[in-house]
């Protein structure tokens, strides 16, 4: 069985920062792409970082980059999205999300961020 636990999440000021953690288990997590998404009330699903597989290559949303790193420890089964010099706009949920290929897709339950003063 799939199961993500996530955590990280919270109350965070302006220029704050907080660290996402994603712990998976119940696929061979080293052979997946990991990704975080956020969405935030109103608005759609975006990708906000990923990071691949085998060699680790990271890509980012252009609203994050310089401000967000995406990491994976393949022994402890788990993806962090390091968060730096938050802003209020980065308020919203962040989703963990697992892919191999077009067949399986796996999503966790998400997690709050909130920024504000």
């Amino acid at each position: 069985q799939v199961q993500f636990v996530e955590s990280g999440g919270g109350l965070v000021q302006p220029g704050g920062s907080l660290r996402l953690s994603c712990a998976a288990s119940g696929f061979t997590f080293r052979m997946f792409g990991m990704s975080w998404y956020r969405q935030a009330p109103g608005k759609e699903r975006e990708l906000v970082a990923s990071i691949t597989s085998i060699s680790g290559t990271t890509t980012y949303a252009d609203s994050v980059k310089g401000r967000f790193t995406i990491s994976r420890d393949n022994a402890k089964n788990t993806v962090y999205l390091q968060m730096n010099s938050l802003k209020p706009e980065d308020t919203a949920t962040y989703y963990c999300n697992a892919q191999w290929g077009y067949a399986y897709d796996y999503w966790g339950q998400g997690t709050q961020v909130t920024v504000s003063s």
